[in-house]
């Protein structure tokens, strides 16, 4: 039995893109015989992220490291996160000569300008330093490829992301009480980078619905409340339940690499408005699923006309069983 061990600094409880995808590929793994391994900040002693206290960071990590790689010996090492314990695997793997691969999953130098203006250059060269000596730098676009090659990235590989289209299905009678059409709904992290208050300045007729949570939650409810409604965080089917209400999702995103929560709006046959940038336009048709625009209130007006089987249709394409498969096949088997 190969076995793989996977890197990562984005695991339980987190709730986030990398861990759903992480999660999804190591089911993926498992499924196809592979014996999995992960190393996760709970191995380690750690220290609250700054302005994130729910992300911890792993410390003094890189001893510990190499003895799991000398114990496991793995076949493959693949490192997830551009985090404290992906630099102590990548300084471990260097020193013993040790192939791996690496996987961009997060645009980290605009998360990190969002909140500290003029460290972009600098942690941009960080984010390049760090996949240059990956044998492959996964990424989920083709866009997000080409955007990185233009940047000095080298031995980058597209690996398609998936959605669950058997949980996020439309319930055409959701147990919620009906809201005032058309319902324009945002769900994803309420954090800067994720620019949630474009989505709730934006002046449109009917129910702006709000569903999930983050560090700025508290201060926009407070500031937003009244124009908007805030449901909090969803999962499983209560989160369906809430998007079979909503008549088009609101994306104002920019710093995406995909959008997994694109994917499964589609997959419950809502059309997207989203902003012209990685992710949204890797996925989206415009006049068949979505409508890409700097206007994101015209966007959203357009999208009320389009089909709900066509965003069906579009969510179809995308499995995890070929994000599995593709994922397998880039990964670097030492032995």
């Amino acid at each position: 039995m190969r076995k793989i061990l996977l890197v990562t600094d984005a695991w339980a409880p987190q709730v986030n893109g990398v861990t759903r995808v992480l999660n999804a590929h190591i089911d993926g793994l498992k499924e196809r015989g592979y014996e999995v391994s992960v190393i996760e900040p709970g191995q380690f002693r750690t220290m609250p992220l700054p302005m994130y206290p729910e992300i911890r960071l792993a410390l003094f990590a890189r001893r510990r490291i190499a003895t799991i790689i000398d114990k496991i010996k793995p076949d493959a090492i693949h490192i997830v996160t551009e985090g404290p314990l992906g630099w102590a695997a990548r300084s471990v793997c260097l020193k013993h000569r040790i192939p791996f691969t690496t996987w961009y999953h997060t645009k980290f130098q605009l998360y990190v300008d969002v909140r500290l203006h003029g460290l972009l250059g600098p942690i941009h060269w960080l984010m390049r330093r760090f996949h240059s000596k990956a044998v492959r730098t996964m990424v989920s676009t083709e866009s997000l490829k080409c955007e990185l090659e233009v940047d000095g990235f080298k031995n980058v590989v597209v690996v398609p992301l998936g959605v669950d289209i058997i949980q996020f299905i439309r319930n055409s009678s959701p147990p919620l009480p009906p809201l005032p059409k058309p319902v324009f709904v945002y769900f994803s992290r309420i954090a800067p980078e994720k620019s949630p208050e474009e989505f709730l300045k934006l002046k449109l007729s009917g129910t702006k619905l709000v569903i999930g949570d983050g560090p700025d939650r508290a201060k926009l409810e407070k500031k937003y409340g009244k124009e908007n409604k805030f449901v909090g965080y969803k999962r499983g089917q209560e989160l369906v339940d809430w998007l079979s209400l909503a008549d088009v999702f609101i994306f104002p995103s920019r710093t995406e690499t995909f959008g997994l929560v694109v994917l499964e709006a589609l997959a419950c046959g809502i059309p997207v408005a989203a902003h012209s940038c990685v992710g949204p336009r890797d996925i989206i048709t415009e006049g068949k699923d979505g409508y890409l625009s700097e206007d994101l209130a015209l966007a959203a007006l357009k999208c009320l006309v389009l089909s709900r089987d066509d965003c069906r249709a579009t969510a179809e394409k995308y499995s995890w069983e070929h994000s599995s498969e593709t994922f397998i096949k880039n990964l670097f088997f030492i032995r």
